[in-house]
């Protein structure tokens, strides 16, 4: 059989920024523009990164890298990420998003409303990687760091921002460091195999998870399982259920949270983020089977993200929600299936929280 071609991993917004960062402030600092910077990545591993332009600008140092997107190409693949580094008069460091960079005007998401839309991970690593280099030259000075991308407010347009919230630009983004490619046929090709390889370990249970996050939560949920009954199907809920069924697993247990499982509920078995919107009236209407009242039910409708409403209903008690929910989730499934499976949902916050959970068996017994 001809070998398929291994497919390139690309780099996130966040490393391309982080990058940018530690070629700026070293540049500044030495007074040599620098042609590249490597930086150690979440995933544990160092990448080095070509500078396209380093150069003075002000009282600063501007330094650009082209973001590589690897063999997933989306929106922000190509585009110009850039960090503009400059000495404060205020200890510690300062960032900030500029042009092209959009800025948070609704909760539900992990940056507060008012603030640029940087994520956590990629700020943690901007902000250690800026400390290490300060370190290294003994250097105490407070920084300015602003991360901007030219192309940022039309590359937008391309994306959920703006339905998100987020306004005038792009997210910078990534947990990883790396982009993992898309590529469907890729990807379902591994599921399959990660199936077989279950049932070969003579698993007849297997937990199947929308992610890395929502893995580790599984495991934790389900200590006694080996290693090969876990199994990440990434967005893929309706074809990894197909495939359970075919290669002959009996239950399945489906981990994640809300933003994913929300559309699962409704019965959307491909749940990317570009392949249907949450129904937000679909989430009221199970939290009105829930007992919530018109007040909740209202900011249920207004939510801006499926996780913003599980935080409000987890809040107010409301564990007949997420049980619901859970159960839309299985009967999806099931439906998608044509039965013949011991199916359960567990549903869990984005930092961690278990939600609640449900299950239906339609095994033949």
């Amino acid at each position: 059989m001809k070998k398929k071609k291994e497919m390139r991993h690309g780099y996130t917004t966040g490393a391309c920024a982080t990058a940018t960062t530690k070629a700026a402030l070293i540049a500044l600092i030495s007074g040599e523009p620098q042609t590249e910077a490597t930086i150690y990545l979440p995933i544990k591993k160092f990448a080095t990164f070509e500078m396209v332009s380093c150069e003075r600008v002000g009282q600063g140092v501007e330094a650009g890298t082209i973001k590589d997107g690897g063999d997933d190409p989306d929106a922000t693949h190509g585009a110009l990420i850039k960090s503009t580094v400059s000495w404060s008069d205020t200890p510690g460091i300062t960032l900030e998003g500029g042009i092209g960079v959009g800025r948070v005007t609704k909760a539900g998401l992990p940056v507060p409303v008012g603030e640029a839309a940087i994520n956590p991970v990629p700020r943690k690593m901007i902000l250690e990687t800026v400390n290490e280099v300060l370190e290294k030259h003994g250097i105490s000075k407070g920084v300015n760091v602003v991360i901007s991308v030219p192309d940022g407010e039309e590359i937008a347009k391309k994306t959920l921002n703006s339905r998100l919230g987020i306004i005038g630009g792009i997210s910078i983004l990534g947990t990883r460091g790396t982009v993992v490619p898309f590529s469907s046929s890729a990807y379902m090709a591994s599921i399959v195999q990660a199936i077989s390889v279950a049932r070969a370990s003579n698993c007849d249970h297997v937990v199947i998870t929308t992610g890395g996050r929502s893995e580790k939560l599984g495991m934790k949920q389900y200590p006694d399982l080996p290693e090969e009954a876990f199994i990440e199907m990434g967005d893929f809920v309706g074809f990894t259920l197909k495939q359970c069924k075919r290669q002959g697993i009996k239950k399945v247990s489906m981990v994640g949270m809300m933003g994913k499982f929300s559309k699962v509920a409704q019965g959307v078995m491909m749940v990317h983020s570009k392949s249907a919107p949450v129904d937000f009236h679909f989430l009221a209407e199970v939290a009105g089977k829930a007992g919530a009242n018109e007040s909740i039910l209202e900011q249920v409708r207004e939510a801006n993200t499926a996780s913003q409403v599980g935080d409000l209903l987890y809040e107010n008690n409301f564990a007949d929600f997420f049980r619901i929910l859970c159960e839309h989730c299985c009967s999806s499934g099931l439906k998608e299936v044509g039965g013949g499976l011991f199916i359960e949902t567990s549903l869990y916050s984005m930092k961690g929280t278990f939600f609640g959970k449900a299950a239906i068996d339609e095994r033949e017994h």
